[in-house]
């Protein structure tokens, strides 16, 4: 594959047209509003472009997609090899379901661009229209690491032609076990093969990888480990249990989106039904949910049907929804490294956002501790139900609706997968085997464009039910959102 790599001059800003990208591709970010990159992609494509291994380190909403995303479209279009069947000639390799989809949305139209062909393989899903399209024969394979091992040993896809080969959200594939699957997969793939990893950490079990499959990587990280962001605020709310919910109300009823983590999956579903009983619209996302659920609260989430969602730590890295204001720990996580991640849903790509921790009398420590660790100083406030600071926090008018049927239904689990393992079955055969070695997420997901070049995806389900009244929209004197400003297409990751 040609060299076309090309370093911008360190005297003006670069643009994607600096590093040395097919015109049909610069073009084709043009027409999407993306013309300046983000620094982890100004930092890694001179390397990446050039074809050298790339060890990229950037918290989630950095701009990663793209980061890997452009230098492999336009390093396999500069090839010209006949697509073949079976034998893709790139693979990334990601944790969740609703990454892969992610993945896939930023990287289709780009693609597509380029005359090149992409496809999805995950479990939760029948595998028989996964394993045509190989038949078909496409260019790059979007995976998540169990479903992908089961169509290999069926023969359905051989990944001794791949190219160039991604590991995205490395550190959280380790986290869920998938690294000894990782290794099997990476072992079929070429030596000689361009190989690049991206995550938000490097630690030990990363370090395994990258001594093993990466030849004299390039580092770059754009920032530390375990960094908070510095348009983040954050507030610990000291409460006891029987003013719990009552704040917890109180913040999702204020206008625009809010997203609630709860540390077990029963958490979420009873949260949801409690906040639903009180007039507050919200859906739930969690590994017992099948695919279509998923895929469909979300997508209710996203287009206002809903304003309050309510998920587990497991889709703490593949929310991407545009302007969330509020983070809700109702539950603190139990280590620093998923508070961040779960904060992470808001204050993305420049923006500014609030993520409140909700601290009973027993989790002082832990909380505490958690901060520390975080490497955050949040203002610590002992509240009940009606306290000011709530106002403060979230402000606007608190509406009640009377939630709709498809509402309802969402948050009372219909649709719920019958595998605990697999996070639920989409109906068809082999919806289980893969998936119970799968994190279980959403299938799609919704983004607006970020102000300079992050990463993109789209939404791809219809979402049913009435949407939010205006009222509940913020206004410009409180957190900002109307329906409108989401983009079905483009988001900073």
């Amino acid at each position: 594959m040609p060299n076309t790599s090309a370093r911008p001059s360190s005297t003006s800003t670069p643009t994607f047209a600096d590093f040395g990208l097919p015109n049909a591709l610069v073009e084709r970010l043009a027409r999407d509003g993306i013309l300046e990159p983000f620094p982890i992609q100004t930092a890694t494509l001179p390397d990446s472009m050039s074809g050298r291994d790339v060890l990229g380190r950037g918290r989630t909403g950095s701009g990663k997609t793209l980061a890997f995303a452009l230098p492999l479209i336009a390093r396999l279009s500069g090839s010209s090899p006949k697509r073949r069947p079976g034998q893709p000639r790139a693979l990334i390799l990601a944790p969740t379901r609703e990454l892969a989809s992610q993945i896939d949305a930023t990287m289709a139209p780009l693609a597509k661009a380029m005359g090149l062909r992409t496809q999805t393989v995950f479990g939760g899903v029948r595998p028989g229209p996964q394993q045509q399209a190989l038949r078909n024969g496409v260019d790059i394979v979007i995976a998540c690491p169990g479903r992908l091992e089961d169509l290999v040993k069926g023969g359905h896809a051989h990944l001794d032609a791949i190219e160039i080969t991604v590991l995205d959200e490395a550190d959280h594939m380790a986290d869920l076990g998938f690294l000894p699957t990782v290794k099997r997969l990476l072992d079929r793939t070429p030596k000689a093969g361009q190989r690049m990893l991206f995550s938000a950490t490097l630690d030990g079990a990363i370090d395994v990888l990258v001594k093993r499959y990466l030849s004299n990587p390039v580092v770059h990280s754009v920032d530390s480990a375990s960094s908070p962001v510095s348009t983040m605020t954050h507030h610990v709310l000291h409460v006891d249990r029987d003013s719990r919910l009552h704040v917890i109300t109180d913040l999702s009823a204020a206008p625009g989106r809010t997203v609630v983590f709860t540390r077990t999956k029963h958490g979420a579903k009873a949260l949801t039904r409690q906040l639903n009983a009180r007039g507050v619209s919200a859906v739930e996302l969690h590994g017992n949910l099948s695919q279509g659920a998923r895929t469909r609260n979300l997508a209710m989430f996203s287009d206002g049907s809903a304003s309050t969602l309510v998920a587990t730590d497991i889709a703490a890295r593949g929310i991407h929804v545009d302007d969330v204001a509020l983070v809700v720990h109702a539950d603190p996580p139990v280590e620093h490294k998923a508070y961040l991640h779960r904060s992470g849903r808001t204050a993305r790509a420049g923006a500014a956002g609030t993520v409140v921790t909700m601290m009973l009398d027993s989790q002082t420590g832990d909380v505490r501790d958690l901060a520390r660790k975080a490497g955050i100083k949040p203002t610590i406030t002992r509240v009940s139900e009606a306290h000011p600071l709530l106002t403060q926090i979230a402000p606007g008018e608190r509406t009640f609706v009377k939630v709709t049927a498809a509402v309802a239904a969402a948050g009372a689990g219909a649709g719920e997968g019958r595998d605990r393992r697999s996070g639920g079955r989409s109906g068809g055969r082999g919806g289980n085997r893969s998936g119970a070695r799968e994190a279980s997420s959403t299938g799609s997901s919704t983004s607006a464009r970020g102000r300079r070049s992050g990463d993109r995806s789209r939404t791809t389900g219809a979402a049913t039910g009435t949407a939010r009244p205006k009222a509940t929209n913020r206004t410009s004197s409180g957190r900002p959102h109307s329906a409108a400003s989401f983009s079905q297409a483009n988001r900073a990751r």
